[in-house]
């Protein structure tokens, strides 16, 4: 607060920023008074942190000539080696425990190679930059819950919140230059999309009467309709494929990941 009062003069601004601070939080229900620090995911508590730190942490790194990059609390600092790593790791944890009396996540902090390195979901691979694992994996996980069959909503419900993830989601990891899963990935929700579209035209007629308006050949519709298969098999039929294109997916409202993927690559 004492830093934030350098700049900001307005009394009934600081007033409320401390009352925010001391709101407090809800532990399982109830409200438990917050003593130190600021709610963690509050609105505040970025801009609140990044005072603090650009004041002081980015100053001092400065000051010792280190190439570096910050966002938030996450910090990356550039060596030339393993050694000079080790001892500038602890430099620099003393400073941020002594001085700034914050606390170092040991279990976060480490040195590394910069091929081992994992920064803001991103990891990389000599001049290439390319989404993590564990963000992928975590992509993978959304896009599998919002195509859900048994998820009881509309398609045009569905299509909207799919389509503002995947636009959200390659906001934040569409600089990644890896390319490789992206075709797959736009056959899979395809894919899986029409297997909901297949689930909710329940009984045969209902399916065979759908095919055959959206064009579907006659004989192939029947087959379709009239199919005991599963209905992720049958979204790659030729009857459901023939009649649910890429074309009319599109025009329902189902986003391309490689249109998106594209557009962030300036190739759009």
């Amino acid at each position: 607060m004492a830093r934030v009062g350098r700049k900001v003069r307005d009394k009934r601004l600081l007033a409320l920023i401390g009352d925010y601070l001391r709101a407090g939080v809800l532990v399982g229900g109830t409200l438990e008074a917050t003593e130190i620090g600021a709610p963690q995911g509050g609105p505040l508590s970025p801009l609140l942190a990044d005072i603090l730190l650009d004041d002081s942490r980015t100053k001092e790194l400065e000051s010792r000539g280190h190439c570096f990059v910050r966002y938030a609390d996450d910090l990356l600092i550039l060596v030339r080696g393993h050694r000079a790593g080790e001892r500038v790791m602890a430099s620099v944890s003393r400073y941020l425990t002594r001085t700034l009396k914050l606390v170092v996540n040991t279990h976060k902090s480490r040195v590394v190679k910069t091929d081992d390195c994992e920064f803001l979901g991103f990891t990389f691979r000599g001049k290439t930059l390319r989404w993590s694992e564990r963000a992928y994996q975590d992509f993978r996980h959304r896009r599998h819950l919002l195509t859900e069959r048994s998820w009881g909503v509309s398609m045009a419900y569905r299509l909207k919140q799919l389509s503002e993830y995947v636009r959200g989601w390659i906001g934040d990891f569409g600089i990644s230059d890896d390319y490789r899963p992206i075709p797959e990935r736009d056959h899979w929700l395809r894919r899986r999309i029409r297997m909901c579209y297949w689930k909710q035209w329940r009984g045969v007629q209902n399916r065979i009467r759908h095919l055959l308006t959206l064009g579907t050949p006659k004989r192939a519709a029947i087959w379709t309709g009239m199919s005991a298969k599963s209905d992720w098999h049958l979204s790659r039929s030729l009857g459901t494929q023939t009649g649910m294109t890429n074309d009319w997916l599109k025009g329902q409202g189902l986003i391309s990941i490689r249109d998106q993927w594209m557009k962030a690559h300036g190739y759009a």
